[in-house]
């Protein structure tokens, strides 16, 4: 069993560098199977919210498993229609009891919107009080994560944000990484789009070592000091996408990988007014 290593966050508590996401997968009987294969293939990460509908699948996997609870770092999100002081005390407490757990390693606050520093500051009393063992964000620019790290006394640990070879935020990665807040990739494999898979300069690289084109990608994160959470329902890819400690790119390739760099969203601008109204409008409707 591939032994993945720990990466000790701002706050001294220590997290897999490479975990399992269960983002679209609602069904939660699937969900269930889904992360019951990945703590059998080695995984001791797993990575939920809210918003994804499957807590409870998670947490179900998670008792049945046999696994010592302190053995698996679990993560969820706050979802923004609960981003107030009360409300984020409630879903923090929603989120535990869904999972069946009396504490959560990580807990993230999903977007930069709505009231970001009310629900904060609930998410700290729910640190100190031992609830959750680390505290960080999802989505977040870096103005926008400065002006949270100014303005409350925790300091995030994590920042997760879309990060593949087609959308590599060189810029926002570095000013993370600066800020001594470990960056998390999710859709590192871009949902397959632009042919990632097949991609020949990719392609190249993985012939030389003997690996697929998504072990190279979860590589090349990997030597960017980047924390990342491939999603698969399929054990075989899990066991794969596991694999990837037994190698290293070369600088050159690197820069080739870096090359493939397209600077645009596989999905949507966080920025752009009309998708922030469209994706994350009703629920900010909440809130008024």
């Amino acid at each position: 069993m591939t032994k993945v290593p720990m990466v000790k966050l701002n706050n001294g508590v220590e997290m897999p560098q490479l975990g399992f996401g269960v983002f679209q997968v609602p069904d939660l009987s699937q969900a269930e199977e889904a992360v019951t294969n990945a703590l059998q293939a080695g995984y001791r990460l797993i990575d939920t919210a809210t918003a994804y509908q499957n807590e409870e699948a998670v947490g179900r996997a998670i008792q049945k498993s046999g696994i010592k609870r302190e053995e698996i770092f679990v993560t969820s999100k706050l979802w923004v229609s609960d981003f107030t002081y009360d409300r984020a005390k409630k879903g923090i407490d929603a989120s535990l009891e869904k999972l069946g757990l009396d504490y959560m390693d990580l807990y993230l606050l999903h977007q930069p919107y709505g009231d970001v520093m009310g629900a904060w500051r609930a998410m700290e009393e729910a640190y100190k009080a031992g609830k959750i063992r680390a505290i960080g964000v999802s989505n977040f620019y870096a103005d926008q994560l400065k002006n949270l790290e100014l303005t409350m006394p925790v300091k995030p640990v994590v920042n997760q944000i879309e990060v593949n070879p087609w959308y590599q935020q060189a810029d926002e990665v570095k000013f993370n990484q600066g800020e001594d807040i470990r960056v998390e990739a999710w859709a590192p494999f871009a949902e397959g789009k632009h042919n990632i898979f097949t991609n020949e300069k990719i392609a190249e690289i993985a012939q030389k070592y003997g690996k697929s084109n998504g072990q190279v990608i979860l590589r090349w994160l990997v030597q960017r000091g980047i924390t990342v959470i491939p999603k698969s329902v399929h054990r075989n890819r899990m066991e794969e996408n596991l694999n990837v400690f037994d190698f290293e790119l070369t600088a050159t390739e690197m820069q080739t990988m870096a090359s493939l760099d397209k600077n645009e969203s596989q999905f949507f601008d966080h920025r752009d007014p009309v998708t922030i109204e469209q994706i994350f409008g009703s629920s900010l409707k909440q809130l008024q």
